[in-house]
């Protein structure tokens, strides 16, 4: 779990960027944008080597030495006139993920009170590389940078079980979310379009599972299918080197395995999940399917503990999201056992089942080391009045150690949580999914999304931790729809995250953002013409 501890810097300006020395304004280039920049005197002019030096953070040190070569062709020497300092200081005051950075004719040095402090400088240090590049050699003006993130959890969130992309473009996506501090990798990898993990115990989840014959297209209401097979999954190896490379770069990978809903895929593979114990295949149309598993079944609640261990043991994780959302309770109305236990137990609705069911797996999960994260229907509210479906709210409450993903409903039911002492994540969806078009969600919505609900009393803002962009992949089939899609709006969303609110200024922020785009540009990736956009009235 992420938490920052309170935090003043000494340097602390009321101007975002201030000029000392002289009179030319330093340049504010970085994103996401600094608490605090101080204009030195004069240039910091490095050449084709410079001395790499580090105190208690050789992985960052390894790190910089690596981009410096494959970016600048900047080789780390021992000898050279020129040093960079990285410092981890535990006695100092900056918070875990804080971190100062000075710059001055001699070289650079980078304080942290952790490596991941130290990392983020490192972050900002490149920014600043990339915009004093000229030929030959690379000039960064004298400054004192003091910087920390306004949430501890900032998150981008990858749906691999509608379409199932692969290691290059995970690599890609986490080296982005790095340069922009975002340090949270959220992977959506078992659905009912798809199951994405290798399991040793349960190896027709992927042999089955990971496998549709056709798909989808032309949008959630149309019949058209692409008329091509869609099938793939990561190996246990391959989820090792992804989960070690992320970590690296100092970003959590925390991975979903849906449950009790969105089940298809694995009951395809193994018909004894659900109520129903009948053969079906992988769905070809994407939406809310009915399958959901008989978590009143000990061989079902077995194979789900079996997931859990496996998942956390293979991500080495401290968090294990479990969806929760959407769940279509029409097979258990229908089923006599369930339609029994449901009575015994007292209970008003099947939502109540669900909240039980979560609150054993919470618990099972925390034995486990590991806290337990869901969607906001874990809460127990019918937030899917629209559907084919009604249900009661839930009349049991979930358990009070649980991260709450909010997404959709009403925005008092965020604060109410908040208030109840939740941890939250704000995925709000009309201003965070990646998925919706810039028509709807333009980029200054995205920019100017916050986080804590207006209104909220200040006692229970540290209760919201963070927040989350995700990237759901129903009608974006290839890499490039991911990125067009995602690229630029991360870079916004960065700055939702880690920027002080009242240091947010959109203009400003567009300034900075064009050299980012050509730079995104240079190196392959699809930028959505966001300049273009007539946004949806």
């Amino acid at each position: 779990m992420f938490k920052l501890s309170k935090f003043i810097f000494v340097v602390l300006l009321c101007s975002q960027i201030i000029s000392c020395c002289d009179s030319t304004p330093i340049d504010d280039i970085i994103i996401p944008r600094p608490a605090s920049v101080v204009a030195g005197c004069g240039n910091l002019k490095i050449g084709n080597e410079i001395s790499v030096q580090s105190v208690g953070a050789d992985g960052v040190s390894e790190y910089l030495v690596g981009v410096m070569a494959e970016r600048f062709n900047i080789i780390a020497s021992q000898g050279a006139s020129k040093s960079i300092l990285l410092s981890v200081d535990v006695d100092c005051d900056i918070v875990e993920q804080g971190y100062s950075l000075v710059i001055n004719r001699g070289g650079v040095e980078v304080v942290g009170s952790t490596s991941e402090g130290v990392f983020y400088g490192v972050q900002s240090l490149l920014q600043l590389m990339e915009a004093g590049r000229s030929e030959g050699d690379i000039r960064v003006r004298s400054q004192t940078i003091n910087d920390a993130p306004r949430f501890g959890w900032r998150s981008y969130m990858l749906d691999e079980s509608r379409h199932f992309f692969g290691q290059d473009e995970v690599y890609r996506l986490l080296d982005n979310m790095a340069e922009l501090k975002l340090n949270v990798f959220h992977w959506h990898l078992t659905d009912d379009a798809g199951w994405r993990i290798e399991s040793k115990k349960y190896p027709l989840l992927t042999e089955v599972g990971s496998k549709r014959k056709d798909t989808q297209v032309g949008g959630w209401h149309s019949d058209s299918t692409s008329g091509v097979a869609h099938e793939g999954f990561y190996t246990q190896d391959q989820i090792r080197d992804i989960v070690a490379y992320a970590k690296v770069r100092n970003i959590k990978v925390i991975p979903e395995i849906e449950m009790p809903g969105h089940a298809s895929a694995s009951m395809a593979a193994y018909p004894w999940l659900g109520t129903k114990n009948k053969k079906i295949e992988v769905p070809v149309k994407f939406g809310k399917h009915y399958h959901t598993y008989n978590v009143i079944d000990p061989r079902v609640q077995q194979f789900l503990k079996d997931i859990i261990v496996e998942t956390i043991e293979l991500f080495d994780t401290d968090v294990i999201h479990i969806g929760g959302d959407e769940v279509r309770f029409n097979h258990w109305e229908e089923d006599k056992k369930m339609v029994a236990y449901k009575k015994k137990m007292g209970f008003a609705s099947f939502m109540d089942v669900q909240i039980e069911f979560s609150n054993n797996m919470s618990r099972f999960i925390e034995e486990q080391g590991c806290s337990m994260m869901g969607w906001n229907e874990i809460l127990g509210k019918n937030l899917h009045s629209d559907d084919n479906i009604s249900f009661d709210d839930a009349s049991t409450k979930i358990a009070p150690n649980v991260v709450v993903q909010f997404w959709k409903g009403d925005i008092n039911e965020l604060a109410n949580a908040a208030k109840q002492g939740y941890k939250l994540v704000n995925s709000y969806h009309e201003a965070t999914y990646l998925d919706y078009s810039y028509e709807k969600i333009p980029l200054k919505v995205a920019y100017d999304f916050d986080p804590i609900p207006e209104g909220l009393d200040a006692e229970y803002h540290d209760n919201i931790i963070g927040f989350g962009c995700q990237m759901w992949t129903e009608w974006a089939p290839t890499a490039t729809h991911i990125q067009k899609q995602t690229f630029p709006r991360i870079a916004a969303y960065s700055e939702v995250g880690w920027s002080a609110k009242e240091e947010k200024n959109y203009e400003n922020f567009l300034s900075r953002l064009a050299p980012m785009v050509e730079r995104w540009r240079a190196a392959g990736i699809e930028v959505y013409p966001y300049d273009e956009v007539v946004v949806e009235k």
